[in-house]
This record gives structure tokens, C-alpha cells and sequence, in this order.
């Protein structure tokens, strides 16, 4: 099939790595993957308000959805874990800069399996010689990794917890490392601790240099974008608000 229709191979190959595709009445709404659960109820709750449209989400470290919208992805709302990630969509155009505006907050907690012997209660911890294994986002595309980063260079920690590092394509992925006992500890968002209270516990509350905020943005592409004003519109009403709160987001 591909062999007679080129052009269609090159496009499903596209597709994979762009991400979801869009079609009428659909709103695309690219999302941080600490999002992952409190959108989808936003999602859902903004349906129900809005007959006749639906929600696509597509979910991912937000410098990676950042770079699908650059390269073409259709994607109408852009919401970012940190801000150098919208700093970044910005500079790329990918984002109409006045619509750019902060919706939540969280914070940066170190986990551990529930089961957990180690009795890790403080970052220096993790520069003891049982502790062999410890999972991040990866700094230079995860914003849960540059948080990371950043708190631990402020406490002189970070070449010895590099050392140590499994890095994670995203802050859920990091979660499911700990939550499987595959790394002794890691670093995630409050909220993503919360997902699993069963299978990962918070050892410590880490202060960030940078104060953990989420940037959301309608994007350049023109399609749907007064539906993706309506959306922006709803995470930022007491309504989506009060969703968010209910997964552990702060307000900004």
C-alpha cells in the first residue's frame, strides 16, 4: 500500500510522531503530563457545557508537545508545568503571547515506595551508598528535571545525585519507577504523588528555586481558536479551578 501511496506513508509516519490528529469540533488541548488526571475532568466538565465539541487531549513532557506544535501538530491550547517551556513556545511562535496566562501551582516532593527500608528523610540522603538509584525527569526536556535540578545544585547535591540518576521522559514516568520499586527514590509533583498514596509515599517536600507554576496559552494555529479562548476561559472559572484544587493544584 505504501509503495503506491507515498504521500500516505509519509503522513501516518508523521502522524505517530506529531501526535492526535483534528477534525471538526474537536479542540486539541496539549497538556504537561502532571495534568494528565485533573484534565481529563476538566475536559469532561467543559463538554458538558459545550454540546458539540470534544476534547482531545494529548499529554507529554511539555517540551516535547512544545516541539509537535512547532513541527506542525494540529493543537490548539498549549499548558505548560513550568514557565521556560512557554518561554519557549513564545520564542517559537507556537503561542499567541496575550493569551498567555498562569492557572495553577504545585510543588516538588521526593517519593518513595511505600514499602521503602531506607528511612530517606532528607535530601542528603540520597548520597548514602544504599541509595544506588534515583529517577528525575530529564532536565532538558522535563520541567520536573530542571525543578530538580535547580534544588539540588541550591543544596550542593547535584553532581552526587546525578551520579545516581535513572532519567524519566516525564514526571509520570518517574512516578511509575518509584511506584514499581525500580529506583529507590525519585522526584515528582505533588499531585503525582497523590495519584498513587497506595504505592508511593512523600519522604520530602523539596523548595524549589523557581516557584512551580503552569503557564497556559491558546496557540497560533487559527482553527478553533475562540473555542480554545471558551477553554482557557473554564480552567481559569471557579468551575475548573475548583477541579484542579480538588487533585492537589495550588492557585498561582
Amino acid at each position: 500500500m505504501f509503495r503506491k501511496h507515498p504521500i500516505l506513508a509519509v503522513s501516518l509516519a508523521l502522524a505517530a510522531v506529531w501526535g492526535p490528529s483534528a477534525q471538526a469540533g474537536e479542540l486539541v488541548v496539549s497538556a504537561a503530563a502532571s495534568l494528565t488526571n485533573a484534565f481529563k475532568e476538566v475536559a469532561q466538565a467543559y463538554e458538558k457545557e459545550h454540546a458539540g465539541t470534544k476534547v482531545v487531549l494529548n499529554f507529554g513532557a511539555s517540551d516535547v508537545l512544545l516541539q509537535q506544535i512547532v513541527k506542525g501538530a494540529p493543537a490548539d491550547v498549549f499548558a505548560s508545568a513550568d514557565q521556560k517551556a512557554m518561554d519557549k513556545a513564545v520564542e517559537e511562535k507556537a503561542v499567541k503571547p496575550d493569551t498567555r496566562v498562569d492557572f495553577a501551582a504545585n510543588q516538588i516532593v521526593l517519593i518513595v515506595p511505600t514499602d521503602s527500608k531506607a528511612n530517606i528523610t532528607a535530601l542528603k540522603d540520597l548520597t548514602r551508598d544504599d541509595v544506588k538509584r534515583i529517577a528525575y525527569g530529564n532536565p532538558a526536556s522535563v520541567p520536573v528535571g530542571r525543578y530538580t535540578q535547580g534544588a539540588l545544585q541550591a543544596a550542593g547535591l547535584w553532581d552526587a545525585v546525578q551520579a545516581k540518576s535513572v532519567l524519566a521522559q516525564n514526571v509520570r514516568q518517574s512516578l511509575d519507577y518509584v511506584s514499581r520499586g525500580e529506583v529507590d527514590a525519585g522526584f515528582v509533583f505533588a499531585t503525582d504523588a497523590a495519584v498513587m498514596p497506595d504505592k508511593v509515599k512523600v519522604a520530602v517536600r523539596v523548595p524549589s528555586q523557581t516557584p512551580v507554576t503552569y503557564p497556559i496559552a491558546v496557540t497560533a494555529r487559527d482553527a478553533a481558536a475562540k473555542e480554545a479562548k471558551s477553554f482557557v476561559a473554564y480552567v481559569l472559572s471557579p468551575a475548573g479551578q475548583e477541579i484542579l484544587s480538588r487533585y492537589g493544584f495550588q492557585k498561582p
